[in-house]
């Protein structure tokens, strides 16, 4: 899987960790992929969710160590 953009949100808080995705998300191309890294948990659940509400689609999310995760988003408008 290619990413095209990272976006690294840690230290942000719900519901900042959606919208600084979501503003990156807006600068990309339909069909590219956007890796969101937290290490705020409660946005594991938020942000693909609200990601979903807004019609991209969630294609990984996974712990990558003891603190931090990883949300792979693809731009679907």
């Amino acid at each position: 899987m290619k990413i095209d953009k990272t976006v690294d949100i840690k230290g942000e808080h719900c519901p900042f960790t959606f919208v600084r995705s979501k503003l990156v998300l807006e600068t990309m191309k339909a069909g590219e992929i956007l890796e969101i890294v937290t290490d705020h948990e409660p946005a594991t659940q938020n942000v693909p969710r609200s990601m979903e509400n807004e019609g991209h689609k969630l294609l990984d999310l996974q712990k990558i160590n003891e603190t931090d995760w990883r949300i792979i988003i693809q731009k679907q408008k």
